[in-house]
């Protein structure tokens, strides 16, 4: 069974790190942002990652930035009518790879979004189908650049989601290294825990990290572990073992992770009451 180990994450700005560092996890994700990709900002970053890997730190995420300006990464914006934001996620990808290859890291891109804009974005092609396409043939030239550098993580969005069987076999087929953030797929399955089950042990083979986040099921909330509606102690026994995860929680201050340390501790427990069963 996946035995739960401590991943936290944060940004680049050092009181955050040293929050983070004070409970010894094995992960680390950084948030990204787009002042991490000017000469100052990128510098501030390589730094900030070498600080936690000289703590001991070896398996470190770096998140893509959510927003360029006023719109989300959305892979599937097409470069005709959005050149600007499909430049910046260009660019800021490959400036992301090029710290992986150098300092031996990960990457990881979210395959998309949700809400209004991406709809909107999707409604650009000539059909859904055509939109999913769009973003395979975009993660395929990130994935044939990144490696075992990158993966890519679901949406609750009508592109790359996880949840439904078929879409999962056109994600496998491609052979993607995944991040399965848990609240999406169960967002998009409507609160479906018998379907997330299913979802998590479908992808179990090719998942490299997971996003451990609770949720009621309706919209974006990243609750604590235990808050939600997820039934964790049906999820444990299908997630990858070999894969590395983090608690991605909303926080009342992002300078302190209570919240993070908070879901550790109740999955930790479930952990230990599931064992004592012979689970």
């Amino acid at each position: 069974m996946f035995l739960p180990q401590l991943g936290l994450k944060g940004s680049s700005q050092l009181d955050q790190i040293n929050d983070r560092l004070q409970y010894n996890p094995i992960a680390y994700e950084f948030y990204t942002d787009a002042d991490d990709f000017t000469d100052e900002g990128y510098q501030r970053l390589y730094d900030a990652i070498q600080y936690v890997k000289d703590a001991g730190i070896k398996n470190i995420i770096l998140h893509h930035p959510m927003k360029f300006q006023d719109h989300h990464s959305e892979v599937v914006a097409p470069e005709k009518q959005y050149p600007d934001l499909y430049r910046f996620i260009e660019f800021t990808t490959e400036k992301l790879l090029y710290l992986a290859d150098d300092l031996d890291v990960q990457v990881l891109v979210h395959g998309g979004y949700a809400g209004p804009e991406s709809r909107y974005f999707v409604s650009l092609y000539p059909s859904v189908e055509a939109a999913r396409d769009a973003v395979y043939q975009r993660l395929d030239y990130f994935a044939d650049a990144g490696g075992e550098h990158i993966m890519f993580e679901n949406s609750i969005a009508p592109v790359f989601a996880y949840g439904d069987p078929l879409q999962e076999d056109e994600i496998l087929a491609h052979n993607y290294r995944l991040a399965f953030d848990t609240s999406h797929c169960f967002i998009e399955l409507h609160g479906n825990n018998q379907k997330l089950t299913a979802s998590l042990e479908h992808l179990k083979d090719r998942i490299v990290h997971y996003h451990l986040v609770d949720s009621m099921g309706k919209t974006h909330d990243s609750l604590t572990l235990g808050t939600g509606k997820i039934d964790w102690a049906n999820v444990l026994p299908h997630l990858n073992p070999a894969a590395t995860s983090i608690y991605e929680i909303n926080l009342h201050d992002q300078n302190n992770c209570c919240e993070q340390i908070d879901s550790h501790n109740y999955l930790v427990k479930l952990y230990q009451k599931l064992n004592n069963r012979g689970v």
